[in-house]
């Protein structure tokens, strides 16, 4: 076996709740613009736009652990840091050209996370038509909790609400029915442009009401309803 020519950090793992296991993050996809209220908030029209994706480093992923508050620093470069809750799933195999109807047997479990943004800097990207890594793929931009076993729970992914508060006042609020591109047609879409595997996150979109965070306050999200609930985070800017 060839000898490694620098030493590199492990793979970010999230845990898994109720278990000892983590998860091992391999890739992470994020769709933009995946509720019709969110998606008019940043100018867009829901009506017209295809679904487009966007990618962060796997290291970005921050695990969160249950009962706990996460430390989440600000990252360097802007003034404007937004949060974002989104629903994000695991995905335990992949391939290409998956199906709508095979799509959801290809998830491991499902979490509670943000997509953190540099809103200035993404805004400086899109107006000069550059990729928007500076503004999505800061480090620890994906927050993400502990997984929830899809298997028994699939009911939570159409009678559960979305929701994130700061400083204990409320943000966002809405509902995972509200996605204008349902989870199987997320994964079907991206398996024809790459070749999912286990490991692979997608983060599903965020409602209106996202905003900016400064360092001290203290953010908490859920994904709750009458089918049961993922478990919620907690993180305070530092």
């Amino acid at each position: 076996m060839p000898t490694a020519a620098v030493k590199v950090e492990p793979r970010r793992v999230i845990p898994v709740a109720g278990s000892p296991k983590v998860f091992p993050v391999r890739r992470v996809y994020c769709i933009g613009r995946n509720y019709a209220d969110h998606a008019r908030e940043m100018g867009g029209n829901p009506e017209r736009e295809a679904p487009f994706f966007f990618m962060k480093p796997a290291d970005a992923v921050l695990p969160v652990a249950e009962g706990s508050t996460t430390v989440l620093p600000y990252p360097p470069g802007t003034e404007d840091f937004h949060h974002e809750v989104e629903l994000v799933v695991a995905l335990k195999s992949g391939g290409r050209d998956i199906s709508e109807k095979e799509a959801l047997s290809h998830i491991y479990g499902i979490a509670v996370g943000l997509d953190m943004t540099r809103r200035d800097l993404q805004g400086q990207s899109k107006d000069k038509r550059q990729p928007w890594e500076n503004g999505k793929a800061a480090d620890f931009s994906a927050p993400c909790g502990p997984l929830t076993r899809l298997a028994g729970q699939r009911a939570l992914l159409k009678k559960s609400a979305i929701s994130l508060s700061v400083n204990g006042k409320p943000r966002q609020n809405s509902a995972l029915t509200a996605m204008i591109w349902s989870i199987p047609e997320q994964i079907a879409i991206l398996s024809k442009f790459y070749e999912l595997k286990a490991g692979d996150l997608i983060f599903t979109g965020t409602p209106a009401g996202v905003g900016s965070v400064v360092r001290g306050d203290v953010l908490e999200a859920a994904v709750a309803g009458s089918a049961g609930a993922l478990v919620p985070i907690k993180l305070k800017v530092a």
